[in-house]
């Protein structure tokens, strides 16, 4: 039993079940005593440094799952760690309602979709009569705004909710109006000809968050080679690798799909129906003359433009008529698929004679070594094949195989004397030059298209399309780049590992359409009909937390929110009695504002999934960097992995999902928040199993009674050697906690908080058998270190122990470096030692001990440990060396054998003791282990139920019937069981 103010809680038959009552319990009393006392409501206190931390505001097309809490929860240990540290901080939330998401979900409800409907009821949990409601994309989006408002509340993140607002709200709209006439002006907003991703229905471009499908994928630019089929029509063969141009032996045409003739910009063209279709969205004039099934190809031969040379078109089933032109040129040499097809058809000759070819014309098909690349021969395709056991081209070790040869020749590969005036040239140096050649020699073209599937939100499949008199961000200015990379120079990046990744999307970074035609969102405000994208109004939000609250306190219209306005709270531009009396805000409120911006800018960390990095989180600089002066960049981005669940993908449609609500509901809000940050941490994934948080549910539990059974027991006064020790190791915890969460390394901090914490004071109890003072005072700083993780749990702890105020707001620990005795802890690491070894050998013997004796090592061993050790921590271990020195002590002299034998011993031992303890050893020198040992006499023989005694190797008395006292070493003392 147990109870929470005076209320008593019953141990139910199922244990989950009774620790979720009383942890909900704790949970929801603490909460609303937070929200009364209104602590995390930041405002500007000059007196108190502040700190600033951010989270992607989600989509709300549905309700948030435990992958957002994964975030969410490590912003919030972060947000809550550096108040107790005593900064003033900032932790808001607001609702992403722009774009198709939404649009696409409710257009999904009004459509009847069945099983779009089904789960939404089954997963998201959505009752019907709220169901038909959907139908409003504006209703959804407000619904799930209030599922999931009351979600985060339970999660029990410190948020300051005064400053909520959603990305369609009229005063939000003024801003992101303002955001974007500035970077227009700036010429950062373009009108450009560009290819975007497209979606046919809703006739808009279609970014990564408008998507069903296809996040991250971006059009990719194929080179056509245009082989003559006769004097006037072209095969346009797609490729990304125009140097193979030299090593063509035939081309693949798929027998089974639908091709075209057809006039492409007056040109006569031979492509798939598909590609015509696709050219047409290109800017290409396409007029289709015939279609025809691919089998009419077969047997016929086109003119390499290079060599001159004729060459057969052969049948290839896995040419796909979906990709690019749907004509394959074949590079046996260098290409594995085009080595596997040829083979595949040499073993089925069959299949030419169905088209009526003779299969010794496979004979004449000899592959053309055009590339010299280190590791591999002539024909590298063929090797590596046959290295790695390549059955045929279904094989998918042939997909790993072309990677493999792709990457090696394009970086390291040397063009041939057969590629004429390109011979002697590195691949990757030549590529672009070549194709510039090809297009003015018009033997080369070039065309559009999507490397997998895109599906957008409105479930219409995605071209590629090129928009002239477009809006674009242009986020391939070279100047643009290099601020953003100078602003990455500045900033933290956690982990540093993702740095470079920034650096390489800022390179690759090309235009990007801003503008959409459907969806919500705000209205480009010089083009009427267009609105402001997905991830294109999600930049800068971070400055209209700083203003919301004051946006709702004095009641401002967005009509007041003017041009004006915003370059005066932003920029301290204007005058602020013309801007007054123009806009009718008061100038007290507009010096409030203003002020409110300039204690809280710039973000001081913003935390977000490893699949924002190459947009939104590199957008959020770029625009930063567009629109603010240094002094206001972003300071530090932390980006984690993703979430999986029981080991798979998270899948709504398979029902692979927890929703953050049921996950709360079902685990509660601590058990929660301590599985999410013990999965992962850097950019690892981190996987979510049920069995998994409800054993953290029964340790969290474990801890409360583990906790209250201290606080209850009187505590006597003392203050000896196990005291010292335990307030000693409680101040490397402090250390190691406290540098942790400054790298935003949660798990790793969460890990020695809770289970290394909880370990130390397990010892102390086991070798104290009572409660002291010392352990009261530890107890405190342990739910201090707990904090940031475990809130609710922690403040109930607290307010039983009688500590002052909640536990959120107090004072984070500060490690003292004067209670850090290293001869005390080495003294426990050593009792510690010899309870492992000693059960090592019991474990053995198979039958309990009557009698332990222990033998200390002696003197002259101590020497060679420590010279031994020192050596070894200093990364020099050369026995023969160490020797010598050890051979000018007298003592050691005449041991000098018995030495050796040591060293090697040390040696391999030294392995297993930490850098940390080593340098500890080697700082504290000798140990009596003798007087250790026998300090502890009393605990060894509780804990193994024998009679111990303790002798010093050159105790010329001891009992050592078997000889054991000359295996004893320095904190490691030999052991003899009868």
């Amino acid at each position: 039993m147990f109870s929470i103010d005076g209320k008593t809680f019953k141990n139910k038959e199922n244990k989950s079940e009774g620790n979720m009552e009383f942890l909900k319990k704790i949970e929801e009393k603490w909460q609303k005593a937070w929200e009364k006392a209104k602590i995390f409501e930041a405002d500007p206190n000059p007196k108190k440094q502040k700190f600033f931390v951010t989270f992607p505001y989600p989509y709300m097309n549905g309700p948030l799952h435990v992958g957002h809490a994964f975030t969410a929860s490590r912003i919030d240990v972060y947000a809550r760690f550096k108040r107790m540290q005593g900064y003033n901080v900032l932790f808001p939330w607001a609702w992403h309602w722009t774009g198709q998401p939404l649009m696409g979900a409710s257009e999904r409800v009004a459509k009847g979709d069945e099983e779009f409907i089904r789960i939404l009821k089954e997963v998201d949990g959505v009752p019907e009569n709220e169901l038909k409601k959907f139908v409003d994309p504006i209703y959804m989006a407000t619904y799930y705004t209030n599922e999931s408002r009351t979600a985060v509340k339970k999660l029990g993140l410190s948020i300051d909710w005064r400053r909520e607002f959603n990305t369609i709200m009229p005063t939000y709209q003024k801003f992101i109006k303002w955001q974007y006439e500035n970077l227009k002006e700036k010429g950062y907003v373009i009108r450009g000809t560009h290819p975007v991703i497209w979606c046919p229905h809703c006739k808009s471009p279609t970014g990564d968050h408008d998507r069903q499908e296809g996040v991250g994928v971006t059009p990719e630019e194929y080179t056509l080679i245009k082989f003559k089929l006769d004097e006037e029509t072209y095969l346009p063969a797609a490729t990304f690798r125009p140097e193979t141009i030299y090593g063509v032996t035939n081309i693949w045409i798929n027998p089974d799909a639908t091709y075209v003739k057809a006039l492409i910009n007056g040109e006569k063209w031979i492509i798939s129906e598909k590609a015509a279709e696709k050219l047409k969205e290109q800017l290409r004039k396409v007029d289709i003359k015939r279609k025809f099934k691919g089998r009419e190809l077969i047997g016929k031969t086109f003119e390499n433009p290079v060599t001159k040379e004729r060459m057969p078109i052969l049948p290839g089933w896995f040419v796909d008529p979906e990709q690019a032109t749907g004509v394959v040129y074949s590079v046996p040499a260098h290409a594995p698929y085009d080595w596997l097809a040829l083979k595949d058809l040499q073993e089925k000759p069959e299949i030419l004679q169905e088209f009526g070819l003779n299969p010794k014309i496979l004979e004449k098909i000899k592959p053309i070594s055009i590339i010299k690349v280190e590791g591999f021969g002539e024909y590298p395709a063929i090797e590596i094949t046959r290295k790695m056991g390549v059955r045929d081209q279904h094989d998918p070790k042939a997909e790993e195989a072309t990677k493999i040869i792709y990457k090696k020749e394009f970086h390291g590969g040397i063009l041939k004397e057969n590629c004429m005036e390109y011979a002697g040239k590195k691949v990757r140096d030549v590529k672009e030059q070549l194709i510039e050649d090809f297009k003015k020699r018009g033997i080369a073209d070039s065309m559009y298209d999507l490397p997998q599937p895109v599906i957008c939100r409105c479930l219409t499949p995605c071209i590629v399309k090129i928009l002239e008199d477009q809006w674009f961000l242009k986020y391939s200015d070279p100047k643009w780049k290099e601020k953003v990379k100078e602003a990455i120079k500045k900033m933290r990046i956690y982990p540093e590992t993702a740095t470079q990744w920034f650096l390489t999307v800022v390179d690759w970074l090309k235009d990007w359409a801003c503008a959409r035609r459907t969806g919500l969102g705000t209205q480009v405000p010089w083009s009427k009909g267009w609105i402001i994208e997905t991830l294109s109004d999600s930049t800068i939000y971070m400055a209209f937390y700083t203003i919301n609250k004051h946006i709702k306190k004095y009641k401002i219209k967005p009509e007041m929110l003017t041009k004006e306005v915003f370059n005066y709270i932003f920029y301290g531009k204007g005058k602020i009695n013309e801007i007054s009396s123009k806009s009718g805000i008061e100038k007290h409120i507009l010096e409030e504002m203003h002020n409110e911006f300039l204690y809280w800018y710039p973000v001081d960390l913003r935390v977000s999934a490893k699949e924002l990095v190459p947009n939104h989180l590199t957008f959020f600089l770029f625009h930063h960097t567009a629109l603010f002066p240094p002094k206001h960049w972003p300071k530090a981005i932390g980006v984690n992995g993703m979430l999986m669940i029981e080991g798979k993908q998270m899948h709504k449609s398979k029902g692979n999902f927890v929703t953050l609500k049921n996950a709360v509901e079902t685990y509660g809000a601590d058990a929660t928040r301590c599985t999410l940050l013990l999965g992962a941490e850097g950019m690892d994934d981190s996987d979510w199993r049920s069995g998994n948080v409800r054993d953290m549910q029964n340790k969290l539990q474990t801890l409360y009674n583990f906790a209250k059974k201290i606080i209850e027991e009187k505590g006597e006064n003392e203050r000896g050697h196990l005291e010292k020790w335990l307030i000693s190791i409680l101040q490397r915890r402090i250390k190691e906690v406290t540098e942790n969460l400054e790298k935003m390394k949660t798990r790793t901090a969460l890990e020695t908080a809770l289970f290394e914490v909880w370990n130390d004071i397990r010892w102390y109890i086991r070798r104290k058998e009572k409660t002291t003072k010392t352990l009261k005072e530890t107890l405190k700083m342990w739910l201090k270190l707990l904090t940031p993780f475990i809130p609710h749990i922690c403040e109930e702890l607290w307010s039983e122990l009688k500590g002052e105020g909640f536990i959120s707001i107090a004072e984070w620990p500060k490690i003292n470096e004067k209670l850090i005795d290293l001869e005390t802890e080495e003294k426990e690491n050593i009792i510690k030692g010899l309870i492992e070894d000693t059960a090592n050998i019991i474990k053995v013997m198979k039958k309990p001990p009557k009698k332990i004796f222990y033998y200390t090592a002696a003197e002259w061993k101590w020497k060679v440990y420590l010279k031994t050790l020192r050596r070894i921590k200093d990364g020099e271990i050369n026995i023969k060396k160490i020797i010598e020195e050890l051979a000018r002590d007298n003592e050691i002299k005449e041991k000098i054998k018995d030495a050796a034998k040591l060293i090697s011993k040390i040696t391999r031992e030294s392995s297993k003791i930490s850098e940390k303890r080593k340098e500890n050893i080697l700082k504290i020198g000798k140990i009596n282990e003798k007087e250790i040992i026998e300090d502890a006499k009393k605990f060894l023989e509780k804990k193994f139920h024998a009679e111990i005694e303790v002798y010093s190797e050159e105790d010329e008395k001891r009992y050592d019937p078997k000889l054991k006292a000359v295996q004893a070493m320095p904190c490691k003392p030999a052991i003899y069981i009868e």
